[in-house]
């Protein structure tokens, strides 16, 4: 507000306007290069004094600063997918991105996905404190479970399915990141492309397909 007050250093703050404010936010979007949190910061700030100090209206000036871009994230085809798994030997490895893709959870769930959560008699997953808090079911795909089984036989988790170096505690993100980006490499994907926020969203896109196709056919 320092800032502001001297930028209209003839004017009293109560002579300040909302067009004032716009005027400020592109000034120092064109000379600074602010980007969109030192605006919002500004705009939010512009907010509470105007509302709490000044006690006059004042609507906060949202659309004049840029919007933070939304990008999603590249997908993988079928073929693709089948290419990565068959690249892969290490059977941990191979179950990770075999879940992600065929269940689409998330990296923090997946993480925490404990083995009494797999229901493979009713072919499903159940997410414990997921996005929200909230606790929801997945679809656990059965051509995913002779893999699940190797895995489990070679492994022996105690209380996650993907445990790290300590016996019942889980995998770390950090670590299961790593294992997504080298099997991606090998698989002769390009840096960077592909994660597995990547299969996360593959997984919704085959999903959306599936039930598109049913629709039609019926």
């Amino acid at each position: 507000m320092r800032y502001i007050f001297s930028y209209y250093n003839q004017k009293d703050p109560e002579q300040i306007a909302q067009e004032d404010i716009v005027e400020y936010l592109n000034f120092i979007k064109k000379q600074f290069g602010s980007g969109y949190d030192k605006c919002r910061m500004v705009a939010q700030a512009c907010s509470f004094f105007y509302k709490n100090i000044l006690r006059v209206p004042y609507v906060v000036p949202s659309s004049f600063y840029p919007r933070r871009e939304f990008k999603l994230p590249n997908i993988l085809g079928e073929d693709q997918v089948k290419c990565l798994l068959k690249s892969t030997d290490n059977p941990k490895h191979r179950c990770i991105l075999a879940m992600f893709y065929g269940t689409g959870l998330r990296l923090e769930e997946m993480c925490h996905l404990k083995m009494s959560c797999i229901d493979s008699k009713n072919a499903a997953v159940k997410v414990e404190k997921g996005k929200g808090n909230k606790d929801r079911m997945t679809i656990l795909p059965k051509t995913l479970l002779p893999e699940l089984y190797n895995y489990h036989k070679a492994y022996r988790p105690k209380v996650y399915l993907f445990e790290g170096r300590m016996p019942g505690k889980p995998m770390s993100n950090g670590a299961m990141q790593v294992a997504v980006r080298q099997a991606m490499v090998k698989a002769g994907f390009e840096k960077g492309r592909y994660s597995a926020h990547s299969l996360r969203h593959s997984f919704v896109l085959t999903l959306k397909l599936q039930r598109h196709a049913c629709h039609t056919s019926s």
